[in-house]
């Protein structure tokens, strides 16, 4: 019992170590790409080369996307900011889904335990976990040290044996699968607040190309056309960075509920077996208690 207590505190720790290290990486990541948005789009947007006569301040030449991207004006920073997060956080979020899974193949490692129970194989089984790693393995692992306990357990009767197994299951996977949610509400948040930042950027570029056209005698073309630039520029960039992350998300909730369905296959195998090789256990026992 100590063993496992101690066993249960490592994994704890684990996962706290983990979460800790996401809020991290999240907290510096934002304000550091921010930043780096902020230093392109003054010293490689707004690079005087890509402006008629080299100033930032005249039309852009033509072709010249780079120096149209920047007549969009101070939301453009933000707006890539946003777009560049989303790209960041989906490596992110791709690298600890990939961990999660393991060494192996999901549905080969979950036969593979499936096989190892029928034949009574349990550190058969254990092994494979050790094995296979990841946040499936861990969750799996535990749920068969459970079953392996509950073996030797003379005590308790079969359906507190089961609901003890399925117990471990579920406290197991409440520690992992947050861990593989995190940082998701960010990709999620950036889905919807990228689209209003363009408005933003949008309606003040709407209002200067208003402005120009308000001028007293002949409207100023120059400023007609840097605030429709900003308008389409901010639209476009909101638009592309609200699509991304809500791509990226779906993506990595499908990715996350396979995962979930992998480790209730698992669990429910783990149950149903020790309950059938339970009874079947019981009922050989059986006859020999009426003599």
């Amino acid at each position: 019992m100590e063993k496992k207590t101690a066993v249960v505190s490592k994994d704890a720790n684990v996962e706290q170590k983990s979460g800790t290290t996401s809020s991290l990486f999240a907290t510096i990541v934002i304000p550091v790409a921010f930043i780096a948005c902020v230093l392109i789009y003054m010293f490689v947007f707004g690079n005087p080369a890509n402006f008629e006569g080299g100033d930032n301040a005249n039309h852009p030449l033509p072709d010249n996307y780079l120096g149209i991207v920047y007549k969009g004006g101070w939301v453009v920073p933000i707006l890539l900011t946003l777009n560049l997060l989303v790209f960041i956080f989906a490596i992110e979020r791709s690298l600890t889904i990939s961990k999660a899974k393991g060494t192996k193949n999901v549905a080969g490692f979950v036969r593979t335990i499936s096989q190892k129970l029928n034949q009574r194989d349990i550190n058969g089984a254990i092994a494979a976990c050790d094995a296979q790693k990841g946040s499936v393995g861990n969750v799996v692992k535990a749920g068969l040290l459970k079953y392996k306990e509950m073996q030797n357990e003379p005590e308790l009767l079969k359906a507190e044996k089961v609901a003890a197994i399925q117990k471990e299951i579920e406290e197991s996977t409440s520690l992992e699968l947050p861990m593989l949610e995190k940082n998701l509400v960010i990709i999620s948040t950036i889905a919807s607040v990228s689209t209003l930042t363009g408005l933003i950027g949008t309606v003040l570029g709407m209002v200067k190309a208003f402005s120009a056209l308000a001028t007293a005698g002949s409207p100023d073309a120059v400023a007609l056309a840097n605030g429709i630039s900003e308008a389409l520029i901010n639209t476009a960039l909101g638009v592309t960075g609200s699509a991304i992350a809500i791509i990226a998300y779906n993506f990595f909730t499908s990715k996350i509920d396979e995962l979930t369905y992998s480790i209730d296959e698992a669990g429910f195998s783990i149950i149903s077996t020790f309950a059938s090789q339970h009874e079947t256990a019981a009922n050989t026992v059986r006859p020999h208690s009426t003599i």
